[in-house]
């Protein structure tokens, strides 16, 4: 397979949010119902499975560990990424709170990258249920996606890789 360019993603969000299991449904289609926390970053390499403008792409997702918080833009893991995917659980509003801090931390740090919100175990929710965002979350794409079935994880990482060619980071 002939490589494109690559860029880094971040993935970042508080623990047990899923970051891990977004990764892993996106890279094996798998899902694991075991926790297992992420220790400091784990590194994967996604192809993109459509050219963006004509030329293959690949992100480096650095799946970060929940506990780093707002100390994550004191870290060389930050260093020279393209763009976030700031991750949220909608059964837990204190996360979704803390995704507005961590994607305002990010675009502080690195302005001009992209920064898109995923609300993760949207399937776990009814609408009569479903919790209303926070305000920050108007100002930034946001995608409603399962680990767990998959669904709209595959084009929340599409859609990233799409704003870091627009963005040309």
């Amino acid at each position: 397979m002939i490589r494109g360019t690559a860029h880094k993603v971040m993935l970042l969000g508080e623990i047990g949010v899923g970051k891990s299991s977004l990764a892993q449904r996106l890279l094996f289609n798998r899902f694991s119902r075991e926790y297992k926390p992420t220790i400091g970053v784990e590194v994967y390499r996604y192809e993109v499975p459509e050219a963006i403008a004509g030329a293959p792409m690949s992100l480096i997702l650095w799946d970060t560990d929940g506990n780093f918080g707002d100390a994550i833009f004191r870290h060389v893991y930050i260093k020279e990424a393209a763009a976030a995917l700031i991750i949220g659980d909608p059964l837990r509003p204190e996360t979704l709170d803390a995704t507005v801090r961590l994607a305002d931390g990010f675009a502080e740090v690195l302005p001009g990258r992209a920064v898109h919100y995923i609300v993760n175990k949207w399937d776990s929710v009814s609408p009569a249920t479903a919790p209303v965002l926070p305000q920050g979350y108007a100002k930034r794409p946001v995608m409603r996606a399962s680990a767990l079935s998959g669904e709209h994880v595959a084009e929340a990482f599409i859609e990233i890789a799409r704003a870091i060619h627009r963005r040309g980071h």
